[in-house]
């Protein structure tokens, strides 16, 4: 599977492998602090040719789950500042995700119990888990123009505190139904002003955080994540493929580092992404046959196919911290363990075993 192992320019970046490690939510952090382990479990995966990190709220408003990490003060700055240190200290490359929840979120996460937002007033028909039990997402309090400015606002002074951590790079997350994906939706944007209604308007809150984004630290350290037709979270596309298209297009300008893509099934419109998309293409591909989860052997034929430069694999990495000398020797592969992805300690996050032991 040498495809897997070719190098590849990525902005200022020079890539070892493409093998990407998606980002990955492990609700680990203390009130949006990451704790002491987080560094040790990324630079464990310090081989991968890019880490990008779980999801990360560039503000408060834009936390959606108990015990997500933050970066938009400075002691989240300092404790991702290790992180980086860490992994940049072992020879790795890795990009912070800043995830904007939007209507998925609740008011027991915000310190002034206040409504979660989003681009219209409809509720995710989703839960979210809590030590009190699971408890309904609430109908969202519609954005004004006013927020949805500060919230382009909170993303660029986001990014600017990636930097400062001493991240390469962020990846905007315009999946997986949240914020992002809310507007581009039409299922959960029934906007009439200039966000909402036609394809042109609903890209645009997309368009602008990515512009904003970019001319604050560089395009070359901008991604974004999207995930074509995907339905989590209460999201519903009437037409991914002209939607995407049109994404595609409005982004093209502006020589973002990579796209990423999260697929879901909707491989013809994966393909047309990457016609429409002249930079880098990152595909997170969605399982085929009989298998649960993709495969190295998936991975390196997405690459053979010329369907993207690089490929995300997410499990895998999070239970094989040596994944690149495991896919050249063969395996065996260790198998992640469900019970821990999300919260506790060390056990399930940074104990997995490498095969020199």
């Amino acid at each position: 599977m040498k495809e897997l192992f070719e190098p590849l320019r990525l902005g200022k970046l020079t890539l070892p492998n493409r093998l990407v490690m998606a980002p990955m939510t492990r609700s680990r952090a203390s009130k949006g602090v990451i704790t002491d382990l987080a560094p040790v479990y990324y630079s464990q995966r310090a081989g991968a040719g890019l880490i990008i990190t779980e999801g990360t709220q560039p503000s408060v408003i834009g936390q959606g789950y108990i015990d997500t990490p933050g970066l938009h003060a400075p002691e989240h700055v300092a404790a991702w500042r290790r992180v980086t240190d860490a992994v940049h200290d072992r020879g790795g490359r890795i990009f912070v995700q800043l995830m904007h929840s939007g209507r998925v979120g609740h008011p027991s996460l915000y310190p002034d119990g206040a409504l979660p937002v989003a681009p219209s007033p409809i509720a995710s028909g989703e839960q979210m888990y809590t030590p009190e039990g699971m408890l309904d997402h609430p109908t969202p309090r519609e954005m004004t123009l006013d927020d949805i400015a500060t919230t382009v606002e909170d993303f660029v002074s986001s990014a600017n505190l990636a930097v400062e951590a001493g991240f390469d790079g962020v990846e905007l997350h315009g999946a997986n139904g949240y914020l992002i994906h809310q507007f581009l939706a039409d299922g959960s944007n029934v906007r009439n002003d200039g966000y909402g209604g036609s394809v042109e308007n609903r890209i645009r809150f997309a368009v602008e955080v990515a512009q904003a984004v970019s001319d604050a630290i560089g395009p070359e350290r901008v991604g974004i994540r999207i995930s074509p037709g995907n339905t989590a979270n209460g999201i519903s596309e009437s037409d991914p493929a002209g939607l995407y298209r049109a994404l595609i297009r409005a982004l093209a300008p502006y020589n973002l580092a990579y796209v990423h893509v999260m697929e879901f099934g909707h491989r013809e419109v994966t393909e047309a992404i990457r016609e429409e998309w002249p930079g880098t293409l990152i595909l997170n591909p969605h399982a085929t046959g009989e298998e649960e989860r993709v495969t190295p052997e998936v991975a390196a034929e997405v690459l053979r196919a010329g369907l993207a430069d690089a490929v995300s694999l997410a499990s895998l990495w999070l239970a094989n911290p040596d994944l690149p000398a495991r896919i050249k020797a063969g395996g065996p592969y260790n198998e992640p363990d469900p019970s821990t992805f999300y919260g506790g300690d060390h056990r399930g996050y940074t104990d997995y075993p490498t095969l020199d032991g």
